[in-house]
């Protein structure tokens, strides 16, 4: 599979069948992840990995009860371990530099025939007691993983705006 239809495949999969995710997929997924840039390449981020039945049931809670977060076999806390860094541009660097990371899990997830979801709706605090994460780090996203109940539509195109829309040349317009 290339990567444009990797890209044009993805999609927020809501509903995932039981079926375990195999471990050398999920470690391809996990590879693409630290193949990911990074300034000076720091590569500050840590997944913690959740299989447990019981500890992905609490999670669902922490995440105002979107029931597909622990009806996925794997949940992926992606984690920044340093949220103090300021790019040049003024932006900080951890929430950009964890989306890529997260990014390329997706797609290779889909590659892998596996579906996955960002799920930014979560409470934070509660998902650090859960998984004895420390204080100073942030949890970014939660990752559900695993084999979607069923595959997008090619039928039901995405829709998406025209080029002229998000594109301008040398000056905003």
């Amino acid at each position: 599979m290339n990567v444009i239809d990797a890209i044009k495949e993805r999609y927020a999969v809501r509903n995932y069948q039981t079926k375990d995710v195999e471990e050398d997929k999920l470690k391809r997924v996990l590879g693409a992840a630290r193949w990911a840039p990074s300034a000076y390449n720091r590569q500050e981020w840590r997944f913690v990995i959740v299989r447990d039945s019981s500890t992905r049931q609490k999670l669902t809670k922490t995440a105002h009860g979107q029931e597909f977060v622990g009806q996925a076999p794997v949940v992926i806390a992606a984690c920044a371990t340093d949220t103090s860094r300021i790019m040049p541009c003024g932006q900080v660097a951890y929430p950009i530099e964890l989306a890529i990371a997260i990014d390329h899990m997706t797609l290779k997830a889909v590659e892998e025939g596996l579906g996955s979801c960002w799920i930014g709706d979560f409470e934070e605090d509660e998902v650090k007691k859960i998984l004895d994460i420390p204080d100073q780090i942030r949890v970014v996203i939660l990752l559900p993983l695993g084999y979607p109940v069923q595959a997008v539509s090619p039928s039901l195109p995405k829709k998406r705006k025209k080029l002229n829309e998000i594109v301008t040349y040398d000056k905003w317009r």
